[in-house]
């Protein structure tokens, strides 16, 4: 268990007050009840890591408080932290106060002595260091000067928004009396075009206005930024110093928030809540749009509308113009006033959305306007581990502190941000939309509109032909000679592909900038199904080709060639909106300029050109993080199981760059006692049959039946829920058959219902909620039904993030290594690539660890959901003789390490665990009244 104090203080304030301290002020963490001593432990190690800059890896089991200790012990450093930087910033300032900063020797005394001593290697005069000096004092005077000012401006505007009621209510009625004159103006514009007899056609061209590019300058000729109007100026602040928290999921963050409101902390704290434009949004209109992608472009469409709207008022004497929409909820007035309300007071996502709406004002901008003068600021993984993502939002990690929650799966994240695939069907549809928009607006687009629309043609046209296919055919009928999976590296692809001229980061910068693939989205919306008064009968016969062909496309290679298809059903149009091929090709794109060493192309050949693909894998994940530790003051890598730490510490640390010494473990153990859990190795069944399920021997008759005899024995003694682990859904569903075939599932269904994780997503929760409804039901009613089994898959969606809290989960099985498929061309292209650049650890090869690892780290999140709170209590069986082997056994997280048992037969094993601590709860009062071990009163025989 480690726990160190901390090195001194920070590199902004190498002399802080005290000289560096070994903990908070009197080693005392506010929290809001007493803690435990591994969470004090946990809060000194965390608050020496962020004082002496390092990269921390922590591990905190699952119900030992971690999010509080992980509150508590950043939000002290980051308090004393502004209290040193405020004192010596006092301490700087104390002579300019006093009068005292002119008594220093003149500039030319020094210079009449005759004597040009020098002071350096550059030989420079003394009054000449003596100047140089003097100004860089004064500068930095000024500098504190400034920051205390705005400091005190925003500590004014913020108590006086917290405590005058009036101005809150003042600021409502105006935005209601600006609501009635929008309103009114828009009822006179209405009535005066109407008495103004506005053709139809004439409007319905203006409206198409909408979908055309508009010209395009690239960032060599001209510097465009949307996103900030002409005084947003008065919007950006100085960046203080923060603490950047980021965790998987929304749901994740919203409970860390939750927590942070109930801490010492919660008053006092200025937190931002960060989030993608699919949460924030609060106009009904771009809401609608349904995908993220779509509602991106579609903000950043009226953005820019909103900043050329001048120009075109400009214009309306000299040629009536229809006016392009602009986002009601941005503007400045709206957004400062909601980014002070963010700031005042501690708000999760929900709250943020309802103050949006109420404020008619931007949440999404208005909380990346708070995030300079923030101190917490609280965000999903994307938005900071994807550095374009992270630039766009105004994210600055210079000397900041970062806390990457939830980590255990930070490699993969990392991975799966960078990496992209497009199928064929995406590629031969995109090229389709273009070539149709193309031809449609080729008289009214500029020259460089027309020479990028035509390099993505071209681009699209090779991906396909790569693939063995034509883009102008149908690709669901286009079968390829040679299937199977190629890998290449990026040069190798491009060559292939005979894309090696065209610069690939200008055309992804032009796909970013001119939101091209937004307007073809619209084309396709406008004139996809529905005829206009506008289109001629060859336009309608061209476009009812385009959306036939879509829906080949929509409708896969199962449909018969030549049989008339009936119209999309509403499910169907919905997918074709949300499906824009041309925005997931751009991450393609982006992927391709990676550089060459650091991934690999996949080109997957299957039947059809249009059920084959084209897969980005990044290699190295480290490239990505490694800008993140440079730039940051101290990262904490965190989680529950973070066993084994070898990956973070290889594949990203040391490949990042990272000095060893940098780098810090903390590992404590859980708050329950140690006979509440009962972990047990077993290596050998009822019969006596060696427990080793490798691939030759896990299909075996005897295996499968000795694998159901344990199970019926242990749902014997067992009380409520039993929840086994299967290496894939695959073999799930084989031993299930055998088990159904043998009647052995008859045994087990007489004491405990069978449920089964299925493999939607969406059936889950209803799977869960029924399972833990059957624990209840037969904990209450008693009798021969003693609960419920449920068959689980290592790496579905219940081996983690789901709580087996107390009798959802009193035994947790896992039946043998969940070894990754070693076939995968993906994996082995990464194994290749690590015996490449890694060293040999132990012996062994950097392949075969991360084999090891991948397992281990799979093994640990599934027999993580049991034991979820002090009072818990369940066993754990590891059902396979090869766990016992050094290497494998000192990858189980510690706290679990330290209480395993190894059990060569079952019969003691099944002895061990029929003598199970049972807490009674006392109903009546809600506490536990008290604890005693209890034997089964029943005599089993081994089955």
């Amino acid at each position: 268990m480690a726990s160190w104090a901390a090195a001194g203080a920070g590199p902004a304030f190498p002399q802080a007050a005290g000289g560096g301290a070994a903990g908070p002020r009197g080693g005392r963490f506010p929290f809001p009840y007493t803690p435990y001593r591994i969470q004090e432990q946990f809060m000194e190690a965390l608050y020496g890591a962020l004082e002496a800059g390092r990269v921390g890896i922590f591990e905190s089991p699952t119900g030992t408080g971690k999010s509080l200790s992980l509150i508590c012990g950043a939000l002290t450093w980051l308090r004393d932290f502004e209290e040193k930087k405020q004192q010596e910033e006092a301490r700087i300032l104390a002579p300019e106060a006093s009068g005292q900063e002119g008594k220093t020797q003149p500039a030319s005394a020094s210079a009449g002595s005759g004597h040009p001593e020098s002071s350096g290697a550059a030989g420079e005069p003394e009054w000449v260091t003596a100047f140089v000096q003097k100004k860089e004092e004064q500068d930095l005077v000024d500098r504190l000067k400034e920051e205390q000012i705005r400091r005190k401006k925003r500590e004014e505007r913020l108590e006086r928004i917290r405590h005058n009621v009036q101005l809150k209510y003042a600021a409502k009625r105006k935005r209601s009396e600006e609501d009635e004159t929008k309103r009114l103006l828009q009822l006179s514009k209405e009535v005066f075009s109407e008495g103004d007899g506005v053709d139809v056609l004439e409007q319905l061209d203006h409206n198409e206005e909408e979908l055309i590019l508009a010209e395009y300058e690239s960032d060599e000729e001209k510097k465009v930024v949307y996103g900030l109007e002409a005084d947003d100026d008065d919007l950006e602040e100085e960046h203080v110093t923060k603490i950047y928290y980021c965790s998987r999921t929304h749901s994740q963050l919203s409970q860390f928030v939750h927590e942070v409101q109930k801490s010492p902390f919660g008053k006092e704290t200025r937190l931002v809540s960060l989030g993608s434009r699919q949460n924030l949004c609060v106009n009904e209109e771009v809401q609608r749009l349904g995908a993220l992608q779509l509602i991106n472009d579609r903000c950043m469409e009226m953005q820019k509308n909103k900043h050329e709207k001048k120009s075109h008022e400009e214009n309306e004497g000299k040629k009536r113009r229809v006016s392009r929409t602009v986002c009601p909820f941005y503007s400045y007035e709206q957004m400062q006033f909601l980014r002070d309300e963010i700031l005042v007071e501690v708000k999760d996502i929900e709250q943020l959305v309802a103050l949006g709406r109420e404020t008619k004002a931007c949440p999404y901008f208005g909380s990346r306007y708070a995030i300079p003068a923030a101190q917490l600021v609280v965000l999903p993984y994307q938005m900071l581990l994807h550095e374009p993502t992270r630039s766009a939002a105004g994210i600055k990690l210079k000397d900041q502190v970062v806390i990457i929650d939830e980590a255990h799966n930070l490699i993969d994240t990392i991975t799966c941000i960078h990496s992209a695939e497009v199928s064929g069907s995406q590629l031969c549809c995109a090229h389709s939309q273009l070539l149709q928009y193309m031809e449609r607006y080729r008289k009214r687009l500029k020259a460089k509109n027309l020479m990028y629309i035509k390099q993505i043609l071209y681009l699209l046209e090779r991906f396909v032909a790569v693939l063995g296919g034509n883009v102008n055919q149908n690709p669901s009928c286009q079968a390829v000679s040679q299937t199977g999976t190629v890998l290449k590296s990026i040069n190798d692809f491009l060559f292939q592909s005979q894309i090696d001229n065209i610069n690939l980061f200008k055309v992804q910068r032009y796909c970013e900038k001119s939101l091209i693939s937004r307007k073809l989205f619209g084309f396709v919306e406008r004139y996809g199904g529905t005829a206009t008064a506008v289109k001629t009968n060859k336009e309608n016969q061209k476009l009812a080709g385009l959306q036939n062909f879509l829906l080949t496309l929509q409708q896969g290679p199962n449909k018969e060639a030549g049989t008339p298809q009936s119209p999309p059903m509403e499910a169907e149009s919905d997918q074709l909106r949300t499906a824009s091929p041309l925005m997931q090709i751009e991450g393609f794109l982006s992927a391709l300029t990676n550089a060459n060493q650091d991934g690999r192309v996949i080109l997957n050949r299957q039947g059809t050109v249009g059920q084959s693909s084209l897969k980005f894998l990044l290699l190295n994940p480290a490239v990505h993080f490694a800008k993140v530790v440079e730039e940051c003051r101290a990262v904490i890598i965190a989680g529950g199981t973070m066993q084994p730490v070898a990956d973070f510490r290889e594949q990203l640390l040391s490949c990042a760059g990272m000095d060893p010494a940098r780098v810090v473990e903390f590992s404590c153990g859980h708050v329950i006692p140690p006979e509440n859990i009962l972990p047990i190795i077993l290596c050998n069944g009822p019969s006596n049959q060696q427990l080793e399920f490798t691939y030759q021997t896990r299909d075996l008759p005897q295996m499968m039946d000795e694998t159901g005899r344990i199970l019926c024995n242990l749902c014997n003694v067992v009380p409520g829920g039993v929840v086994c682990f299967f290496p894939s859904y695959e073999y799930e569903k084989q031993v299930y058959a055998h088990w159904e075939k043998m009647g052995l599932l008859t045994r087990l269904a007489a004491k405990k219902k069978i449920f089964q994780e299925p493999k939607k997503a969406s059936q889950v929760e209803q799977v869960l909620v029924e399972y833990a409804k059957c624990i209840k039901r037969c904990s209450q009613a008693g009798g021969q039904m003693t609960g419920a089994l449920l068959l689980s898959v290592v790496g579905g969606k219940m081996s983690e993030g789901i709580n087996f809290s107390d009798d959802l989960g009193r035994c947790v099985i896992m039946v043998g290594m969940p070894y990754p498929n070693i076939k995968s061309p993906e994996l082995q292209e990464k194994m290749t690539w690590l015996d490449r650049t890694m060293p040999r650890a132990a012996g062994q090869a950097p392949s075969r660890v991360l084999i090891e690892n991948l397992c281990m780290k799979a093994v640990n999140q599934s027999i993580g959901r049991a034991i979820r709170h002090q009072k818990d209590f369940a066993s754990i069986l590891l059902l396979d003789h090869r766990y016992t082997r050094p290497a494998t056994f000192n990858k189980l997280p510690q706290w679990i390490r330290e209480r395993t048992q190894v059990k060569p037969a079952f019969g003691s094993a099944f002895a061990e665990i029929r003598k199970v601590r049972t807490c009674i709860l006392d109903t009546s009062t809600k506490t536990v009244s008290h604890c005693t071990h209890l034997y089964f009163s029943q005599t089993f025989t081994l089955e």
